[in-house]
């Protein structure tokens, strides 16, 4: 067996722990935490399957963007009180860790994946082809444009319905 096998069953352990922990965590912001964590398992798959731009955007789309929202949904809610939330856990050592586990393991998959020259090994055939801005741009806009669309349309009912409660909630406590 080798390391690449290694590696992938690992990640995919991994991002089936943190998918579990992420649906069965009582507390929402130790959710969407488990939920990032997931997010780097899977840019760290696509690395391996040598799709770069894919890893790049699960990174900077998922676990940027949409996490933010996802956060600022959370708080807008205000599900649990700040009292409980900051005695149960320590918040910036659990993402520390969470990075800091991400980056060792990529840079443990570009060690592991050179050759004894200290060459990259070759690309794929036809893997230039699916991790560029192109064939994204042409799948994307092409063969995937309503879902792409009905995926911006349940995000933004998402937004409006969070932005809903939490009116109610305020009109709530100020009459």
């Amino acid at each position: 067996m080798t390391s690449d096998f290694l590696l992938f069953f690992f990640l995919a352990a991994f991002a089936v722990t943190t998918a579990v922990l992420m649906v069965i965590q009582r507390n929402p912001v130790m959710s969407a935490i488990y939920l990032i964590a997931n997010f780097f398992a899977i840019a760290t798959l696509y690395l391996m399957l040598q799709a770069q731009l894919l890893a790049i955007l699960q990174i900077l789309v998922y676990a940027g963007a949409i996490m933010v929202l996802v956060i600022f949904v959370i708080m807008l809610l205000n599900l649990q009180d700040e009292k409980a939330l900051s005695e149960r856990v320590n918040i910036r050592m659990v993402v520390g860790v969470m990075l800091a586990f991400a980056f060792l393991l990529e840079m443990g998959y570009l060690f592991v994946g050179m050759n004894l020259e200290g060459a990259v090994p070759a690309v794929r055939p036809g893997a230039e082809a699916i991790g560029t801005v192109e064939g994204m741009g042409a799948a994307m806009f092409g063969r995937f444009l309503l879902p792409f669309e009905v995926t911006s349309l349940l995000l933004l009912a998402a937004i409006l319905g969070a932005v809903i409660l939490a009116k109610k909630r305020i009109d709530n406590v100020v009459t």
